[in-house]
């Protein structure tokens, strides 16, 4: 075989990885699907239910936060989103399971893993009681609480536990982290920022809130680091939320 052949063949090619700025579009492109998947979800779902039309995007929004309409939303936006990724990852002829990472942690990373997450966690909620954040919530001013029926409990249950951790750390941990920590960032720094545009995504909550989801943040990035595996996030996610499913409420 020639230099010029053994040069153009494809053991010779390094795979390529969507950089820092287009890492970034994508996954604003994700977010902006689903987003119109989600809104155009509970707008079929008022229409067919209530005939509620014609809601201002202030009313829309306070629909959208309940938890019953927040959690069927999800469900229905969790495949176009991932489709998103997966677009963009055959784009440059990467294998997705392989590009997000999504290998089976082995069962001494996941038992660290849900001791290094069960000890966080208990650290915050020391914080939270020491600055007095430890409120009992009031489910009336609690829009997630408002599931209306068992149906709606069941689609909160599904979406905030399942379809909800999947699709975050898909993208996050699995195809922002893959682009960021391959760039100018390195790993630490794709974790950080990583951690923080997790926070802010979480516009339901307040400033301490978002303060803990960001602690939590670094604490899955550097699990998805050191495991190469986002399947150990995206299960330790689930279990936070699954604890805080069942330890919120009363549900209305």
């Amino acid at each position: 075989m020639s230099d010029f052949e053994n040069a153009k063949s494809p053991a010779s090619v390094s795979p390529r990885t969507w950089d820092f700025m287009e890492t970034t579009f994508v996954s604003l492109i994700a977010a902006g699907v689903f987003v119109l998947a989600g809104q155009l979800t509970i707008s079929i779902m008022l229409a067919t239910d209530g005939g509620t039309t014609g809601l201002s995007p202030a009313q829309f929004e306070a629909v959208w936060m309940q938890g019953r309409w927040q959690g069927a939303g999800t469900i229905a936006a969790a495949p176009a989103t991932v489709a998103v990724l997966w677009i963009a990852i055959r784009m440059i002829r990467r294998d997705f399971a392989e590009y997000l990472a999504l290998k089976w942690p082995s069962a001494g990373e996941l038992w660290r893993g849900v001791a290094i997450v069960t000890m966080v966690l208990v650290a915050e909620s020391f914080v939270a009681y020491a600055v007095g954040q430890d409120v009992p919530q009031d489910p009336t001013a609690a829009p997630l609480l408002v599931v209306g029926d068992a149906s709606g409990l069941l689609a909160l249950l599904i979406g905030s536990c399942i379809a909800g951790p999947i699709l975050e750390e898909f993208v996050f941990r699995g195809f922002m982290f893959r682009g960021w920590s391959q760039s100018f960032l390195g790993p630490i720094g794709a974790i950080v920022l990583t951690s923080a545009v997790w926070a802010v995504y979480h516009t339901q909550y307040d400033w301490f809130g978002r303060l803990e989801i960001f602690v939590v943040g670094l604490v899955l990035g550097h699990l998805r680091w050191r495991s190469n595996s986002t399947w150990l996030t995206v299960v330790l996610h689930s279990a936070m939320n699954t604890v805080y499913f069942f330890l919120i409420g009363p549900y209305i």
